[in-house]
């Protein structure tokens, strides 16, 4: 989650130095174990498919029931620690989080598969927010914070790609269920290790928002299934219909709500900047940009070219790797290049590397048509997505700074939700339009309809480059003063 300079109430106690070290192991590998496992699924798609009877519509469901839950309900989480003591809700979260693991790596059929991925996005809204936080507390002010969150930051930004190497390894080397369960063991020693190693923080007074969160949460989980829903039964049925219509409502009544609030869980001023929402909005799409990339990529790579679930995910290292790399040289040189610079090129890269992708075919090869984009996001999304935060957070008051961030959070999860159901929509109906001009083979039909995803992609990719033109507007030739964030973001890239 990115966060300001401001540090929570109670910041710069020193710990002990070995005491300090648990703590910080604790935090960042329940935030690997979060950020990971919104991708680590991703490779086994076909896997789960194959074994649980899943549409090929209803499969992206797997990744966004988890997406929506994290994403929708991250703000809530946040005020549960502000309320509740965070180390309590940590320790809440963290054991939901591990108990839908198990029931996930259990599931014996698609419905109780995505129960559990709900249960799992809950449990992560619900322990990360109060990680930061906890980290904040234990390490004060200068070289031992910067440390901290600088390992934070790469686990953050790097974990959604490392989950598609690691997802491959389980998948090839045992089953795809132990993407899920590899959290329990990990699950039960955080919850004994923060049991002893992390100290409650007070109580603050206030309110939860609950109908912000559901109507937020549930209108947008309703605007996602009808998209999905549209690839298998079209846009006039009345499901689809219906669940537009709810979605569009329970949104309205969202806005209705938190302008009424006394503790909005997203205070609306936040949209007044028009350089926030200019960075809202490309980070809105550049997410859905991408997890479109990973979703339709990783099946291209094993329905079409035959790669197993191992070699499929390491496939992906040109763009783990790259962005690895890149995320922790931009905050070196955001201030000789320029924010603004390094954004664009960023922007520029991530729609070249779609245009090249949307090339791909049936008789295409990883070497010439994966390995070039691949390397072009690697570098792209890491020259964005650290400038992008700073100017979403620029100007932000204290008092909205938790709120601030978060919301950057909720927009990468759900722009990753909503994106991707609209190009399961374009992809459903891609396969279809195949099969009736005549297109023979499964292969071909997947070539075909993954091509003509990558295309609408494409159109994401460009709008988040206009989305970025918006937020910097070099016509006006004003240049932005703007700080790199202590934490680059909590991104599922």
């Amino acid at each position: 989650m990115p966060v300001t300079s401001e540090a929570p109430s109670g910041a710069g106690t020193r710990v002990p130095e070995r005491r300090s070290a648990i703590v910080l192991a604790v935090i960042v590998i329940t935030q690997l174990m979060v950020i990971l496992d919104g991708t680590v699924v991703t490779i086994a798609m076909p896997k789960i498919q194959q074994a649980l009877d899943f549409s090929p519509a209803s499969l992206s469901w797997v990744q966004n029931a988890y997406a929506l839950a994290f994403g929708g309900l991250l703000l809530l989480g946040a005020r549960a620690g502000d309320l509740l003591g965070r180390r309590r809700v940590f320790i809440t979260g963290v054991t939901i989080f591990t108990a839908a693991s198990l029931l996930g790596g259990l599931a014996p059929s698609a419905e109780l598969l995505l129960a559990a991925r709900v249960l799992q996005g809950i449990g992560g809204a619900i322990a990360a927010p109060a990680a930061l936080t906890l980290l904040m507390l234990t390490f004060p002010e200068g070289p031992e914070r910067i440390k901290a969150l600088g390992l934070y930051s790469l686990v953050s930004s790097g974990g959604a790609s490392i989950g598609l190497v690691v997802g491959g390894m389980l998948t090839d080397w045992a089953s795809w269920r132990w993407g899920l369960f590899i959290n329990v063991p990990i699950g039960i020693a955080l919850v004994i290790a923060a049991r002893r190693s992390l100290a409650e923080t007070p109580r603050q007074e206030g309110r939860f928002d609950i109908a912000g969160a559901l109507t937020s949460t549930v209108g947008i989980t309703a605007v996602v299934y009808g998209f999905i829903r549209v690839a298998e039964i079209g846009w006039t049925a009345p499901e689809v219909l219906a669940a537009f219509a709810v979605g569009v409502a329970l949104l309205a009544t969202f806005v209705v709500v938190e302008r009424r609030a006394a503790h909005p869980i997203t205070p609306l001023r936040l949209f007044a900047d028009r350089t926030r929402v200019s960075a809202y909005l490309a980070m809105f799409l550049v997410v859905g940009t991408m997890f479109g990339m990973f979703f339709f990529l990783t099946q291209f790579l094993q329905g079409v070219l035959g790669f197993s679930p191992l070699v499929a995910g390491l496939a992906f290292l040109p763009l783990t790797g790259l962005l690895f790399v890149t995320v922790r040289l931009v905050p070196r040189v955001i201030d000789r290049i320029g924010s603004d610079r390094l954004m664009l090129a960023g922007g520029a890269m991530l729609v070249i590397g779609m245009v090249w992708l949307m090339q791909i075919s049936v008789d295409s090869s990883y070497a010439t048509a994966v390995v070039g984009p691949l390397v072009l996001f690697g570098l792209g999304a890491g020259l964005v997505f650290v400038p992008l935060t700073s100017h979403a957070l620029t100007g932000v008051q204290p008092e909205d700074a938790g709120a601030a961030s978060g919301l950057l959070n909720v927009l990468q999860q759900v722009g990753g939700a909503l994106g991707l159901g609209i190009l399961v929509t374009v992809f459903g109906t891609a396969s279809r339009n195949a099969v009736a001009d005549g297109v023979v083979g499964a292969r071909e039909v997947l070539a075909d309809s993954v091509g003509t995803a990558f295309a609408a992609s494409t159109v994401f990719a460009v709008l988040t480059l206009v989305a970025l033109l918006l937020a910097v507007r070099p016509w006006e030739r004003k240049p932005v003063a703007v700080e790199a964030p202590a934490v680059p973001t909590d991104s599922h890239i």
